[in-house]
């Protein structure tokens, strides 16, 4: 590309149906992105634009790194796709086995898809079928939780606790119900790290056990970082409580690891982190770096197992996708996991953290900052909102950030921070002072 891309040089804003975008006034004054390197964006009029979200919590290595861009259009020359469906292709068992090495004992068969939300329903049908091939067809019943985000698809939001995101599309899945989430900003605001109090809130999943029968029950979702409904930090003890009730009572407990898997929470997974093992945990978005969609459902020994009992000649599981294991994405998932290898970026994201976490908490005195919480490489800010106007201010704040040359995301009234993992400290300071100057000025 020779230069910044106009957005005269559109033909037509009105096709795009956008989204989780507010279409109508998107497309009055478009921010359009044309080029990326690094830790930058470049805009349609020119300007670098600081990426300090990962573009959505995905591009873990930097945007456009020449190691992974090569292994894609090697592989495009070479072998465009195969099929998955009593076929195969080398780079698929090479990237489960990888995947599977990363991961503790005890996460070792690896079902591969093409994004968070086909993972997550993956696993949710996974669940049943386990329990039914053992013999417990009776459960059935999934529990999510409130301000969860599972992706999109009709498991996902069924188990997720947006409103929003379930309001528009009928009755969901029959047969679930919620834990209530961990916020509490009256006794945590400003919280460095896991929060001190709300570990007594995983003790709920015994009164929805009381409720309903743990024979009932199938398996508990929740991501062990929640980063699409603003950065909500596990309380200190809250899921070793959880995953305790779950093997009292024969529940399957799914960790969606989709956002904090792959280095963001300064640990490889948040299972490494929190020293918790689940029966199966959800991957996606840095398994690529974001380059080719992809997705990965990692199950125990014992889920697998159990699905072997039968004919040689019998399937197994009767779910797939026509994409599941694509061989482009294969082959940037793999360079991707050398990058992260070679450069050592997970041991920057955890070098880095310290650093992270005090240059977030110095904006704590800003105009309408009411919580600052973070964990690893990922921070939220929540500002107060204007009376009447839910998630007006941090809009414009989004806005205005852009504007000056920071990317960040917004959901409610909550500024979320997780930058590229190859972040240096100047990066931080310059997300920082953007985004404190702007504070200044967002009334």
């Amino acid at each position: 590309m020779d230069g910044p891309v106009s957005s005269s040089a559109v033909n037509s804003y009105e096709e795009f149906f956008m989204p989780f975008t507010p279409n109508r006034q998107f497309k009055k004054a478009p921010r359009l992105l044309v080029g990326a390197k690094d830790m930058h964006y470049t805009s349609h009029d020119g300007r670098s634009i600081l990426d300090s979200t990962a573009g959505l919590w995905c591009v873990n290595a930097g945007h456009c790194r020449p190691k992974i861009a090569e292994a894609i259009a090697r592989q495009a020359a070479t072998m465009d796709y195969a099929p998955a469906f009593n076929m195969a292709h080398p780079q698929a068992f090479e990237l489960a086995s990888r995947v599977a090495r990363m991961l503790p004992d005890g996460l070792d068969h690896v079902f591969f898809s093409n994004s968070g939300s086909e993972a997550v329903d993956t696993a949710l049908k996974i669940a049943l079928a386990y329990h039914r091939v053992r013999g417990e067809g009776q459960r059935t019943r999934l529990i999510g939780r409130e301000r969860g985000y599972h992706g999109v698809g009709f498991g996902g939001i069924s188990v997720g606790g947006i409103g929003n995101n379930r309001k528009q599309f009928g009755t969901m899945l029959g047969g679930v119900d919620h834990l209530p989430h961990t916020h509490d900003l009256a006794r945590n605001a400003f919280s460095r790290g896991q929060p001190q109090h709300g570990a007594e809130l995983a003790d709920w999943l015994e009164r929805i056990v009381a409720l309903h029968d743990a024979s009932t029950i199938a398996a508990v979702i929740v991501e062990p970082l929640a980063g699409s409904t603003g950065v909500l930090v596990p309380p200190v003890g809250y899921l070793e409580r959880l995953k305790a009730i779950c093997v009292k009572h024969g529940i399957l407990l799914i960790f969606d690891e989709v956002i904090s898997g792959f280095g963001r929470l300064g640990a490889p997974f948040a299972v490494d982190l929190f020293g918790i093992t689940p029966d199966i945990i959800t991957l996606a978005k840095g398994i690529t770096n974001a380059t080719v969609p992809m997705g990965a459902t990692v199950v125990s020994p014992a889920i697998h197992d159990a699905f072997m009992n039968g004919p040689e000649g019998a399937i197994e599981l009767f779910h797939g996708y026509t994409y599941s294991a694509h061989v482009l994405a294969c082959a940037a998932a793999l360079a991707t996991l050398d990058t992260y290898e070679e450069e050592a970026i997970f041991a920057n994201a955890a070098a880095l953290s310290p650093y992270f976490e005090d240059a977030v908490h110095s904006l704590k005195d800003h105009p309408n900052v009411i919580d600052i919480r973070n964990l690893g490489m990922v921070a939220g800010l929540e500002l107060a909102p204007r009376p009447g106007a839910i998630g007006a201010r941090a809009y414009d704040t989004f806005v205005a950030c852009y504007n000056a040359g920071l990317l960040t995301r917004v959901t409610g009234d909550i500024i979320a921070i997780s930058p590229p993992l190859i972040a240096q400290k100047h990066h931080i300071d310059e997300m920082i002072g953007i985004l404190g100057d702007v504070l200044k000025t967002t009334a």
